[in-house]
């Protein structure tokens, strides 16, 4: 059995953030992969909606055995387990929030799952800590670094680097 390396992003901004983004990394521990790298902590303003919570926002890249939709699987059962409501109607605050971003350097379009994620280079509080990780990283569909896709990213909201989470070891 092969690993595979997806890369996760994880965002609160509903009641405890931290530890709502341990709890996950915990479950993401237990039934999708191991952790082998985490990104600092990052402070953002919401991006699509208004809200004046602001997120916790990190990447993590985690070796698993589980398959794209597999790991989708799980990634929303973690968010219901962290109390993830899914209303279905737009971008509101939320306890969890995880994304695939990458998964190898796999290009899937299906009904149920995009990955690369479909907006990633649109995101600057999901490109910063992405170039914590993987900044020579090569986008599989725009051909283009990380480090290039955050250079030219054109969202002006605010993110800012705080403290890395207990146990960060990457």
């Amino acid at each position: 059995m092969d690993y595979h390396l997806t890369y996760l992003s994880l965002g609160s901004n509903l009641g405890e953030r931290e530890k709502q983004i341990g709890l996950a990394l915990s479950l993401i521990s237990e039934g999708i992969g191991m952790i082998t790298l985490r990104s600092s902590l990052y402070e953002t303003e919401p991006w699509g909606f208004q809200s004046e919570a602001k997120f916790l926002n990190m990447v993590v890249c985690v070796e698993t055995l589980l398959e794209p939709d597999a790991v989708m699987q799980k990634i929303l059962e973690i968010e219901e387990q962290c109390g993830r409501n899914r209303t279905g109607g737009g971008y509101v605050s939320r306890t969890i929030d995880i994304d695939i971003l990458f998964y190898d350097d796999l290009i899937i379009r299906s009904e149920n799952l995009i990955i690369p994620h479909p907006r990633l280079a649109e995101r600057k509080f999901v490109l910063e800590p992405m170039n914590d990780l993987a900044p020579e990283m090569i986008h599989p569909v725009t051909g283009v670094s990380v480090r290039e896709l955050l250079t030219n990213c054109m969202d002006e909201n605010k993110v800012t680097k705080i403290n890395s989470p207990s146990g960060n070891n990457g």
